[in-house]
């Protein structure tokens, strides 16, 4: 009888670790064990499902090149695989889109994963220099924004060939519900910068009651209308970047934070000091920004009224996560459908 129940016990916790080795990210919601946002696996073992080729419809014959730049990052590698599977979704010429990707370190799982996920994806990788921000980056009021690879936007001019000359940088917490032509071919207009524009929003709430009681510092903004802006989604002039040094300009705002502290925020702050006010404005629905809620506490927001192009999980929340916690928002379903995670079959299957 011992013999017995030792033979059953011992079966038990054999069925229960390959339970588990079988669907970490499923048995981990269920037990409330939290895992990270990727469970590492060996290298050679893919962890996303393969994408279906995409192709160039009959009208891309003489279609003008696109490039994307993103950051890559192991933590955000599974928002990133869903952003580019809805672009090239999207795209009546995925086959023009070239992919820019910058990363802090070399992690061979993230670019092999991305390569039999994406098998005929056009992408290049660049490494970004964390020491160029070591001693900029100040303290925020969420960990997330402070990663040295947060500030690699401020850096793309500098890290991508110089014979690229316009670059769409997104986020990875995004994914685009239309053709991302539409977005690319905007007018720039002689500015450096496009970007959906929100003037309703309290600029003054980005900056603090130091900024805005130095009377030097106050005049930042005199001669323009500045309006808030999400840095998630820009189409950049990156040659006009350059020729007019704007990383420089944004470091020395850092450098001043780090003396002063002006803002709260992480990456953002910068580019407003030095661009709000003067960009091109493009429509909102290019950015339905804020589905991540706030930066706090991150709490379920519904979407804004009016047409969508892009949906953008811009603050603490991300739909990987809350759907794996069984606790999803309503947003989050929309965001379900591109998640070519292996372990996410059930979301489709309930």
């Amino acid at each position: 009888m011992a013999a017995s129940l030792t033979s059953h016990g011992l079966l038990s916790l054999l069925l229960l670790l390959l339970i588990f080795l079988h669907c970490p990210t499923h048995c981990a919601a269920t037990t409330g064990i939290r895992l990270g946002i990727i469970r590492k696996i060996s290298p050679d073992v893919a962890i996303f499902r393969e994408a279906p080729a995409f192709r160039n419809g009959d009208v891309c014959e003489h279609a003008e090149k696109i490039h994307i730049a993103m950051t890559l990052d192991s933590n955000y590698l599974r928002g990133t695989m869903a952003a580019v599977l809805s672009i090239l979704q999207h795209s009546t010429c995925p086959e023009i889109v070239e992919f820019h990707f910058l990363w802090a370190r070399f992690e061979p799982e993230v670019l092999s994963n991305i390569k039999s996920t994406f098998p005929y994806l056009k992408f290049n990788v660049y490494r970004f220099d964390s020491k160029r921000v070591r001693g900029k980056i100040s303290k925020s009021i969420r960990q997330a924004l402070d990663q040295p690879l947060n500030y690699a936007r401020i850096y793309l001019a500098d890290i991508i060939p110089v014979d690229v000359k316009r670059v769409l940088y997104l986020d990875s917490d995004l994914v685009v519900v239309d053709d991302v032509a539409k977005l690319w071919k905007v007018d720039l207009q002689g500015k450096v910068l496009a970007a959906p524009e929100y003037c309703h929003a309290n600029f003054t709430q980005y900056f603090t009651e130091s900024f805005w009681s130095d009377n030097e510092m106050s005049k930042t903004f005199e001669g323009r209308n500045p309006c808030y802006f999400n840095t998630g989604v820009m189409v950049v002039d990156v040659d006009k970047w350059r020729q007019g040094g704007y990383t420089k300009k944004m470091e020395e705002w850092m450098l001043v934070q780090k003396q002063k502290r002006i803002y709260h925020l992480g990456s953002l702050p910068p580019f407003l000091l030095v661009l709000a006010g003067d960009i091109t404005a493009v429509h909102h629905r290019w950015n339905q920004h804020g589905l991540g809620g706030d930066n706090l506490e991150g709490k379920c927001r519904s979407l804004h009224p009016g047409p969508i192009s892009l949906l953008h999980w811009s603050g603490k929340g991300k739909p990987w996560l809350r759907l794996d916690s069984r606790k999803p928002c309503t947003v989050d379903h929309l965001w379900a459908p591109y998640d070519l995670y292996r372990s996410s079959a059930h979301y489709f299957e309930e």
